[in-house]
C-alpha cells in the first residue's frame, strides 16, 4: 500500500512538472497557437443550412442535437470575445496551454449546475458526470452534448493524446483519457479556467446566440403541443423536414417534477405534451401548429378517442407573442371551416411562461414509436385537407 502510495504521488508530482514545463514553452513562443491545430474531428451536427450575416453574405447555420447554433465564429467576434479573457485564460483557451494540478478554482466545486466555455458561453459539461479523478483538473464522464466538445489529435510533449476543444469557438479545453469510471470508461481532463459555472436554476446561455454574433435570425426556435397520447404526436412531428428534436413531457401546472403515474392519474394538473425544437429557416411555426391541428381533435374536451382525462385535454403553450397571436388567429380561423361545423374548439391556450414548466417524461417515452415499433393511427400532417 504504501509503494501505491508513493507511486500516485509520484504521478501526480510528474504530471504537475509537464504542466509546468508547458507553461515555459508556451511564454517562449514553442508551441503552435490554436490557428495551426488541426481542425476538430467527430462533430456531428443536426441541422445545416444557409443563413445571411449582417453583410449579406452566407453562411452555413450549423445546430447541435440539444438546438444549440454552433456555426463557426468569426475572426472578429472571436478577437472581441478574447477582450473579456484575462492573461491566464488567454494563455489557455487561445494557446492550448495548461494550468497547474489542484490549482483550478472549479477543481472542488460540487454545486448543480452546468460548465459553459469560458469564451463563448456554449453548455459543455453537466455536474452531474463530473467526478473526482484524483488527478488534480476538474474531471467528467462525458459532455452536455456530444456535439459541443470536437477532439484533436495532439502529439506535443513527445505524448500521443486527444485534445478536446469547444464545438463552436475552437477554445482549448483539456484532454479526453480512456481511463474514466465504468460504464462509459472515459474522462474528459478539464482546465477550470477554460470553463464557467452556472448553478442550477440560474438562467442559461440563449439556445441561439446573441444579435451581436452575426445573426439576426434565431438558429432554433422553441413549440409546445398537447394533443393526447404524446408518443403519436411526438413521432409524426419528428417526421417533419426542419424539425430538430422532439421530446414527451408534460405541462399546464405548477406541480413539481411530476412522475407519469402522477401525471396519468389526472390529479396534476399536467396535460401530456410535446416539445418541439425547430429550425424556422425550413420550417415556419405555422406550418407545425396547422400539422398539430391535423394529428388530433381539438373539440373533445379532456379527451382524445379512448384516453380520457384532463392530462389528455388540447393545448398549445406559445413560447412567445408573435406565436401567440399566430395560434389564437389560426384557431379562429378554423372555427370557420366545414370541418368544425356545430363543434367548437376547446383547445386550451397559454404562454409557456405562465403555465408552468415542461418536465421531460421517462427515458422510455422518448422515440417510443420508433423503438418499439408501435404505430398510432394519426394522419398524415401533409395531407392538405382541413
Amino acid at each position: 500500500m504504501q509503494e501505491a502510495g508513493r507511486s500516485s504521488i509520484a504521478f501526480v508530482y510528474f504530471v504537475a512538472a509537464v504542466a509546468c514545463i508547458g507553461v515555459a514553452l508556451h511564454a517562449a513562443g514553442l508551441v503552435p497557437g490554436l490557428d495551426s491545430a488541426v481542425a476538430p474531428q467527430n462533430r456531428v451536427l443536426s441541422q445545416a443550412q444557409p443563413a445571411a450575416d449582417d453583410d449579406g453574405s452566407k453562411r452555413v447555420v450549423q445546430v447541435s442535437g440539444s438546438g444549440y447554433d454552433l456555426s463557426p465564429i468569426s475572426d472578429a467576434q472571436l478577437s472581441r470575445l478574447a477582450e473579456t479573457l484575462n492573461d491566464e485564460e488567454r494563455r489557455i483557451l487561445l494557446n492550448k496551454g495548461t494550468e497547474l494540478a489542484f490549482c483550478g478554482p472549479l477543481l472542488h466545486n460540487s454545486q448543480d449546475g452546468t460548465y459553459t466555455c469560458k469564451l463563448c458561453t456554449l453548455p459543455l459539461f453537466d455536474s452531474a458526470d463530473k467526478f473526482d479523478s484524483g488527478t488534480g483538473w476538474p474531471s467528467f464522464t462525458g459532455p452536455f452534448d456530444d456535439d459541443h466538445v470536437g477532439e484533436v489529435a495532439d502529439y506535443s510533449y513527445g505524448m500521443v493524446r486527444t485534445e478536446i476543444v469547444c464545438g463552436r469557438c475552437d477554445g482549448h479545453l483539456g484532454h479526453v483519457f480512456r481511463d474514466g469510471p465504468a460504464p462509459i470508461g472515459l474522462r474528459y481532463c478539464l482546465n477550470s479556467a477554460s470553463l464557467n459555472f452556472i448553478e442550477r436554476g440560474q438562467p442559461m446561455p440563449d439556445l441561439t446566440r446573441d444579435a451581436d454574433q452575426n445573426n439576426d435570425t434565431p438558429a432554433t426556435e422553441i413549440a409546445y403541443f398537447a394533443g393526447g397520447c404524446f408518443w403519436g404526436i411526438e413521432h409524426r412531428l419528428q417526421q417533419v423536414d426542419g424539425v430538430i428534436d422532439v421530446s414527451s413531457g408534460c405541462m399546464g401546472d405548477t406541480t413539481e417534477n411530476p412522475t407519469y403515474e402522477q401525471v396519468c392519474s389526472g390529479t396534476t394538473g399536467h396535460t401530456e405534451t410535446v416539445k418541439v425544437v425547430f429550425d424556422p429557416a425550413r420550417v415556419s411555426y405555422g406550418d407545425l401548429l396547422r400539422g398539430f391541428f391535423k394529428l388530433h381533435d381539438p373539440t373533445t374536451l379532456n379527451r382524445q378517442g379512448p384516453d380520457i382525462g384532463t392530462q389528455y385535454r388540447s393545448a398549445v403553450f406559445p413560447t412567445s407573442d408573435s406565436q401567440l397571436t399566430e395560434t389564437r388567429a389560426y384557431i379562429a380561423e378554423l372555427a370557420t371551416k366545414p370541418r368544425f361545423e356545430g363543434r367548437s374548439i376547446v383547445t386550451e391556450v397559454r404562454l409557456a411562461a405562465d403555465a408552468g414548466p415542461y418536465y421531460i417524461a421517462e427515458d422510455y417515452h422518448q422515440d417510443y414509436n420508433a423503438r418499439t415499433g408501435h404505430r398510432c393511427w394519426l394522419p398524415d400532417i401533409s395531407d392538405d385537407d382541413e
